[in-house]
């Protein structure tokens, strides 16, 4: 029977249907958990979708809780050591921030509406894309790791080469423009992203240079790694596909 549930709740099996409708009923109970962040208004409703989507992610967490050997397979050392995985640790949250609804002796735990958008990353689990999309950025995390040094070191260079080019208050308005080194490095960020809100800009010649550098080589260092997890992503997706028509050929 544990290996039935196991099965069903952790897609050891994704050819089984009880386990695909499962993914998808999970699915649809963590978007429903999540509406209430999504209107300014409270409605009663939310009392009992709330009260609802809550027991179902603790008996969710007891299943997952209650089969930790099977996914570990370190025998009884798995019960122990199952609450502090990541994905168990993000079910927890996601139970806490509920619990007040069930029981008001439960107050201490209502947290944050905002710790209820920790119920999305429960999505990885039942999503297969993401969850490939995950492994593509564990296995190129050194490359994007490199990037994201290029990208940190440049932003703080531009940005203090822009700090001081440009004059703190702008000598044809009087508004004040990069007044510390903080507007100075989300302004680089910006431009880096090639965003540019427009809230913050240069005003003199020197500046605009600098910021027209900033620009074109942003683009550059944005591209790398679009390319390099775009190219990952489908080799990997070759691969599934080739295990697929593998299996086929075995049956």
């Amino acid at each position: 029977m544990r290996e039935l549930i196991f099965s069903i709740i952790d897609r050891s099996d994704r050819h089984l249907v009880l386990s695909r409708i499962y993914d998808v009923w999970m699915f649809i109970v963590i978007m429903v958990s999540i509406l209430p962040l999504m209107t300014i208004n409270t409605y009663p409703i939310f009392f009992y979708t709330e009260y609802i989507t809550a027991i179902i992610f603790i008996v969710d967490y007891l299943l997952r809780w209650g089969t930790a050997d099977l996914k570990l397979k370190e025998g009884w050392k798995s019960f122990l050591v199952y609450p502090f995985t990541l994905m168990a640790i993000i079910d927890l949250l996601s139970i806490l921030s509920s619990l007040h609804v069930i029981s008001s002796s439960f107050k201490i735990f209502r947290l944050s509406r905002l710790l209820k958008i920790v119920r999305l990353l429960k999505i990885f689990r039942y999503t297969n894309k993401i969850t490939i999309f995950m492994g593509v950025i564990k296995k190129e995390k050194n490359v994007l790791l490199s990037v994201l040094v290029l990208a940190s070191f440049y932003i703080f260079l531009t940005a203090l080469i822009m700090f001081n080019a440009e004059p703190h208050i702008n000598p044809n308005t009087g508004a004040v423009t990069f007044n510390s080194f903080f507007d100075a490095l989300y302004w680089a960020t910006v431009t880096l992203t090639t965003v540019g809100y427009g809230d913050l800009c240069p005003v003199t010649e020197l500046g605009r240079f600098i910021s027209m550098l900033s620009a074109i080589f942003g683009v550059a260092i944005i591209a790398l790694p679009s390319g390099v997890i775009t190219a990952s992503y489908m080799d990997e997706l070759r691969k599934i596909r080739e295990r697929k028509e593998e299996a086929i050929k075995n049956m």
